[in-house]
């Protein structure tokens, strides 16, 4: 699929949900980041360096995107303008809490999130109990190198962990303890990003558009299944939360041509 074609879906600013199908990109997009040393914490930062002319085009869904223009960052940020991402909010309490470690990560074991959570299988989950408490994860990560600067999401055995665990369970970033941070460290596992020491961690915003629409059309569709009452306000907030803000066109066009997948 090429960039032009996405871009027909990705045009409105975020702020404009309500307004009419054709808008004028903005002169400057938040960009989604979370603070570096400090395990994942999630803002959105505003970044007035996107070179892109404003224009104004006609989409067939309405669905919000605000793309950087601008992936090359200084690893130092010496932009004046731009924010420090604020910490996370403290965990939800009684939230479901994965723990893992190296052995776990390393042997690609996905039996800790099974036994703290119960989700033996992708069959077995009661969608209005895990939303009521949410999951999150502990990484106990031990490195090699206790000097090495990474964060958690830039090891790749620990993204490939997390690969496995949502090519499983497809579904569940909507059940993550988003005020924590969860989503935010969830995506960072599975996007490509460039770290900055201010804005922390700064999504690839075309990786991140196809990450958060499949998402999407995996959620909402889960959620119906399941009789989740209203499942497009659900699945809307957990796009948000990445920056985006999806119409009800989008999921108009779902509904009248719907796949089971039961």
């Amino acid at each position: 699929m090429s960039h032009s074609s996405l871009s027909m879906a990705s045009t409105k600013p975020l702020h404009t949900l309500s307004s009419p199908l054709k808008q004028t990109i903005p002169s400057f997009v938040p960009l989604i980041s979370y603070k570096p040393n400090s395990d994942f914490s999630i803002s959105f930062t505003s970044s007035s360096q996107v070179n892109q002319q404003s224009q104004l085009r006609q989409v067939a869904a309405s669905v919000a995107f605000n793309p950087s223009g601008n992936f090359d960052l200084s690893l130092y940020d010496e932009q004046e303008n731009t924010e420090v991402a604020p910490p996370p909010m403290p965990p939800t309490e009684g939230r479901y809490e994965v723990v893992i470690d190296n052995d776990i990560i390393q042997r690609l074991d996905l039996s800790p999130f099974q036994n703290a959570t119960g989700l033996s299988s992708p069959l077995s989950a009661k969608p209005k109990e895990f939303l009521e408490r949410t999951i999150g994860f502990t990484i106990n990560y031990k490195r090699e190198d206790k000097y090495d600067p990474r964060e958690l999401s830039e090891f790749p055995d620990i993204r490939l962990w997390f690969i496995r665990l949502d090519a499983t369970y497809p579904w569940l970033p909507v059940l993550l303890d988003w005020r924590a941070g969860e989503l935010a460290r969830y995506a960072a596992m599975l996007v490509p990003h460039q770290m900055s020491m201010k804005m922390g961690v700064v999504f690839n915003p075309e990786a991140l558009e196809l990450f958060v629409m499949n998402k999407v059309f995996v959620v909402y569709s889960w959620l119906k299944q399941n009789e989740i009452p209203m499942p497009r306000l659900k699945t809307k907030d957990m796009a948000r939360m990445l920056g985006f803000g999806i119409g009800d066109e989008l999921f108009d066009l779902i509904d009248k041509h719907h796949i089971d997948t039961s």
